[in-house]
């Protein structure tokens, strides 16, 4: 088999958009990076995650945004053109073409090499291409694995038989199917069933436990209205015990899901299709990991992306490979920090762990994670929800209402929505927030910063919101707990 050997003073494994961030630090800190791709440049969230999910998702979202309203209403006389949104879906994935992304690496001064990377000793790489060469790199200062995460199949009876999609044939089908069954209750469930809904697919939602299970009780049960007002029919604790292909479909037996398992008599469903969304797990099988002493499954890192246990500190991880929060933001971010920290450790500029909050550490993984889930209505949440403030032993009050403001009656007829503000009595700030209702996406930001500033709600009360905007529920919230 032929083999090169080259050198790099960091060698990044994954050119998703995590592995791009961290690519573009090192290179514009001064050092000689190799990144390295088996697939698509530009990554899960490009190709077949985040971009063309949210692009099935928008034009149904407007259309009921334009229906919610009278006067806009009236002038809403037909349906989605599927075929328009399948290409406009394309459109955001450059109909799969990298080449884009690659002229963007090129541009920065990152070297491209195409091919599957393995680690094949201390410090080196090994990267064989598609005629089987193989190239063998050694990195100076670092290796970062951005290798994203990899769908987790449940254990079904008969799902190894089927044909069935995953997420990423979800997002990049080229025809809608009449029916689909999801199973899975979670964020890439219940968006892409609403998606697939609102486009006319006759939809199935299975979950084992709940909708959104992480996210509130109000703001669950929003959603799931949401949801059935499309038409998604919903089964809820509900396990799915065996899968079957028929004629044109497949066949799902469900039994009732209770805490010691399944109990009930069962039942089926049908589709056409069937989408199984039961979560990720990091993508590190292998990379060679083993041969290093480590453990794939609980890798670890430290506020920097470094791995522990690897002699000389030259092996990095992040976004979902570190096996921290799965959101291509919070991946970008601690690329950005990761990066910045290699480069600074090769300068010489930063010894030890870097301190709290310096820009050498992604500090907001531990308490400020924010996310959205975009379906209609959406739901956006950052920091800590009540109980996970408790773990850690918090003494906090929670405050909690309804959306009714001038700008969200004016933003839709009937406008329905939810927030929670989670408060740290002892210092007065506010460590978490959900907001639950149409285009509240939009809001998170200025919850991101009260977070991550810790700015006393005293301060805070001083931040007037616009009128008539849905950000009046900041002031409604602060009212309520007593400002």
């Amino acid at each position: 088999m032929p083999e090169q050997t080259r050198e790099a003073d960091v060698v990044v494994i994954g050119a998703g958009a995590v592995g791009e961030n961290a690519a573009e630090r090192t290179a514009s800190g001064g050092l000689k990076t190799i990144l390295v791709e088996s697939e698509l440049v530009g990554g899960e969230c490009s190709y077949w995650a985040c971009m063309p999910s949210k692009a099935l998702l928008r034009p149904g979202t407007l259309l009921q945004a334009a229906r919610s309203v009278q006067g806009a209403a009236q002038a809403v006389t037909g349906s989605l053109d599927t075929d328009a949104v399948l290409a406009r879906r394309d459109s955001f994935t450059s109909n799969w073409d990298d080449s884009s992304q690659v002229k963007w690496v090129d541009g920065a001064g990152i070297e491209l090499i195409r091919g599957t990377a393995a680690l094949s000793g201390p410090r080196e790489v090994t990267v064989t291409d598609d005629d089987g060469t193989q190239t063998r790199i050694t990195a100076r200062h670092a290796v970062v694995l951005a290798t994203g995460s990899v769908p987790t199949v449940p254990r079904v009876d008969g799902l190894d038989a089927i044909d069935f999609w995953g997420t990423r044939e979800a997002t990049s089908a080229r025809e809608v199917p009449e029916s689909l069954l999801v199973l899975g209750g979670g964020v890439s469930g219940c968006e892409l069933a609403q998606a697939y809904a609102r486009l006319g697919t006759d939809v199935t939602l299975v979950a084992r436990g709940d909708l959104l299970a992480k996210f509130p009780e109000p703001a669950r049960r929003l959603v799931e209205a949401g949801l059935r007002r499309d038409g998604v029919r919903i089964r809820l604790r509900t396990a799915s015990s065996r899968a079957d292909a028929y004629d044109g479909g497949v066949t799902l037996t469900l039994t009732a899901a209770g805490a010691d398992g399944e109990t009930g008599t069962a039942d089926t469903v049908t589709g056409a299709k069937l989408l199984v969304s039961s979560g990720r797990h990091p993508a590190l099988s292998g990379l060679g990991l083993e041969g290093l002493g480590l453990d794939p499954k609980h890798l670890g890192v430290d506020a920097s992306g470094r791995v522990p246990g690897v002699d000389g500190g030259w092996l990095y991880a992040v976004g979902d490979a570190a096996g921290k929060a799965q959101l291509t933001h919070q991946g970008k971010y601690q690329a950005r920090t990761t990066g910045e920290a290699i480069a600074a450790r090769a300068a010489g500029e930063l010894d030890g762990d870097p301190e709290p909050w310096s820009r050498y550490a992604s500090t907001a993984d531990d308490a400020a994670v924010p996310s959205v889930v975009f379906t209609d209505p959406e739901v956006a949440f950052v920091g800590l929800t009540e109980a996970q403030a408790r773990e850690r032993g918090l003494s906090i009050s929670t405050t909690e209402l309804p959306i009714a403001v001038a700008g969200s009656s004016l933003y839709a007829d009937g406008y329905q929505g939810w927030a929670q503000m989670v408060v740290d009595e002892e210092r007065k700030v506010i460590v978490g927030m959900t907001l639950a209702g149409p285009g509240v996406g939009e809001l998170l930001h200025a919850a991101t910063i009260a977070v991550v500033g810790e700015v006393p709600l005293d301060r805070l009360w001083h931040a007037v919101p616009s009128y008539p905007t849905i950000s009046e529920v900041w002031l409604r919230l602060l009212e309520k707990y007593g400002l």
